[in-house]
């Protein structure tokens, strides 16, 4: 099993940032991607970013996209989401999740998932 803590959420006002971390551990397989998903209250969970093992292969959901970054350091087990010029409508728990690849992963097809940490962004 792999278990998956998500770190750095919190409240902030919309323009302003925020840097998400996930970090992985227990027994994995691997190579695996990483990626993040969020729901909003009364929502269906999205997906919002997913990067392979060597990071040449990176998705986002178009409503994020030129404003999100996700990353990745093996050596730490860990994938970021730096958020920045974020807007209410991003507010969300997000989720960070792994699978096999990116594919699965975009939906969400054999995924690992971490218990969620809350963005809220005022405006």
């Amino acid at each position: 099993q792999v278990q998956l803590v998500e770190s750095g959420g919190g409240l902030v006002q919309a323009g302003g940032s925020l840097r998400l971390s996930c970090a992985a551990s227990g027994r994995t397989a691997s190579p695996t991607s990483m990626g993040w998903f969020r729901q909003a209250p009364g929502k269906e969970r999205e997906f919002v970013a997913a990067i392979s093992w060597l990071g040449t292969i990176i998705y986002y959901a178009e409503s994020v996209k030129g404003r999100f970054t996700i990353s990745r350091d093996n050596a730490k087990n860990t994938v970021y989401l730096q958020m920045n010029s974020l807007k209410p409508e991003d507010t969300a728990v997000y989720y960070c999740a792994t699978s096999r690849d990116t594919g699965r992963l975009r939906s969400g097809v054999d995924a690992n998932w971490g218990q969620g940490t809350q963005v809220t962004v005022s405006a």
